[in-house]
């Protein structure tokens, strides 16, 4: 077998392997004080909470802490947009308060830059179509999204 061969079918297997274990099931913490910086626990839960971006598919990553009143306010647009697009685009959420995983470190190191939320939306190739910090409406991100996917 080619190099080039090898390198299109680890590449293959990498990105089949990463899709398998993408967030998924999301759901808010129903516990959560909308009207305080109160630490209520994770803001969402779900199943493969420590995945990572998945090339050859748009990502959407948040970035937040469990103690911010802004930061429950853009977790719930964060479900409600994986309600719409879970099976097209890979969501990644990164709760600082619990520590990223090996895979959510380098999203970190990259785009946050101290302020919370932050949220980051990465293409198909990994660029970043929007990367910024602080509440977003929802309609902005999707239609961001819809972009992604085109």
């Amino acid at each position: 077998m080619s190099v080039r061969k090898a390198g299109v079918l680890f590449s293959i297997v990498i990105i089949a392997w990463s899709m398998a274990s993408a967030a998924d099931n999301l759901h808010l913490n129903q516990k959560l004080d909308y009207s305080s910086d109160s630490h209520d626990g994770p803001l969402i839960t779900g199943d493969h909470m420590a995945a990572g971006i998945v090339y050859g598919k748009p990502n959407y990553v948040i970035i937040y802490g469990e103690g911010c009143y802004n930061s429950k306010h853009q977790a719930r647009r964060t479900v409600d947009l994986w309600q719409k697009y879970k099976d097209r685009v890979n969501f990644v959420i990164v709760d600082l308060d619990n520590g990223p995983s090996p895979s959510q470190q380098s999203l970190i190191d990259n785009y946050f830059r101290g302020s919370i939320p932050h949220v980051v939306v990465l293409d198909r190739k990994g660029k970043a179509l929007y990367d910024k910090a602080g509440e977003v409406d929802q309609l902005v991100i999707s239609a961001t999204l819809d972009r992604a996917l085109q």
